[in-house]
């Protein structure tokens, strides 16, 4: 396959001035190294995207994935590396980002075509497919300065996708459309994979990116995580969240000494009731299984703590759980080590992989101790269904 953007050792460095007014630059002009400091968004990024795939950037925020896209785009300018293109390029990286706000959203339409590189005559061609698409007919010749932040993303995405461009380059600015406008997107989005066409996603949905990535990029604090499978990937970046939250829980604890909280940890047993190895455990579809946990209690855990378990796909997408308090399940104060049991009955999964997840919770709902991975289980079925959910059915000809 053909390489149609080539990410090349990119950094990027922003300067953060200290001084708070221009004043006080005056005065700290002779040492105003002193008074700014360097922050780098992007550090030695190498990527290479092909044709025709679909690629999520993703990481938490501040990790550099709209400035990754920005520099795609040529909005700014890397201070090390390059990035080249091939094709024609169009981009949805700000909100309202070409408008101009005192002219009106028919004027606008054709200022921000012709940026992505469509000439007069074809604008003309596009437009009634734009407005229809954008579906704010009514408000095409109002100044898009009265346009909410909705109207703003319709109208450009509209442009975007009919300037029939080589590479799509989007970033969360979708978030701000309502769900028909959303499903909309998506739609066209698909039409475009379908096309051959080459798209670049920065999204905080990471479902999205199981569902429409060939690939994903994680981003962690200017640096390359990840970049491989959307499964892999995902599976990098929930782990930084995990320890991300762990580190917060600590930092909570430190500042208040720790005071009232149990020191306490919860371990998965393993499976009781499927075939093989908790690594390679397998159940049939409808069948019951018993997850085994262990509560480990270094302090009193109090009487009314919480455990609970979830399933979930290997993406991290949770398909349903419970726990002691929604099972009105009496929990007595413990110290030392205590086994536990979920009896879960007539398992109604679709063939495919699972993971158990599990936390411990005190009785007020503060987490003490979780595990986002604690087992894993596949599930059998005869072929007849798909997705997460097994559908037990059948086809007739008419009303039955």
């Amino acid at each position: 396959m053909t390489t149609v953007i080539d990410i090349e050792q990119v950094s990027k460095r922003f300067v953060i001035r200290k001084e708070k007014s221009l004043k006080e630059r005056l005065v700290n002009f002779g040492r105003s190294n002193l008074h700014k400091e360097d922050f780098w968004a992007l550090r030695d990024v190498s990527v290479q995207i092909e044709s025709g795939t679909t690629v999520g950037l993703i990481g938490p925020n501040g990790s550099g994935k709209s400035t990754l896209l920005k520099t795609i785009g040529g909005i700014i300018q890397p201070t090390t590396g390059q990035v080249r293109l091939r094709g024609r390029l169009a981009a949805l990286l700000e909100l309202g980002a070409g408008f101009h706000p005192d002219l009106t959203g028919r004027e606008n339409v054709y200022l921000n075509a012709s940026i992505l590189g469509l000439s007069r005559q074809e604008t003309d061609k596009h437009f009634d497919a734009i407005v229809e698409f954008s579906g704010i007919e009514a408000f095409i010749d109002t100044q898009v300065k009265f346009y909410s932040s909705g109207m703003y993303v319709r109208l450009a995405f509209a442009v975007a996708v009919h300037v029939d461009p080589d590479i799509l380059l989007v970033d969360e600015v979708l978030a701000v459309g309502d769900e028909p406008f959303q499903r909309k997107c998506l739609e066209r989005i698909r039409e475009f994979q379908r096309e051959g066409r080459t798209i670049v996603l920065v999204t905080h949905g990471l479902d999205q990116v199981a569902e429409f990535c060939d690939r994903a990029v994680v981003l962690d604090h200017g640096n390359l995580a990840a970049d491989g499978p959307p499964r892999e990937a995902l599976k990098v970046l929930r782990a930084d969240f995990e320890a991300t939250r762990k580190e917060e829980i600590e930092r909570r604890q430190s500042v208040t000494g720790g005071v009232g909280l149990p020191i306490a940890s919860v371990s998965a047993l393993g499976l009781i009731g499927a075939r093989g190895e908790n690594g390679g455990a397998v159940i049939a579809t409808g069948a019951d299984l018993t997850v085994a946990l262990e509560v480990r209690a270094e302090t009193p855990l109090p009487a009314g703590w919480e455990l609970g378990i979830a399933i979930a796909t290997p993406l991290g997408t949770v398909l349903g759980g419970t726990n002691t308090h929604l099972l009105e399940a009496v929990t007595p104060d413990v110290r030392g080590t205590q086994q536990y049991s979920f009896h879960l009955k007539n398992l109604r999964l679709g063939e495919g992989e699972y993971i158990v997840q599990t936390s411990l919770s005190t009785r007020e709902g503060t987490e003490v101790h979780a595990l986002p991975d604690a087992l894993h289980f596949t599930v059998e079925a005869d072929g007849r269904s798909q997705g997460a959910l097994y559908l037990d059915s059948s086809f007739s000809v008419g009303q039955h």
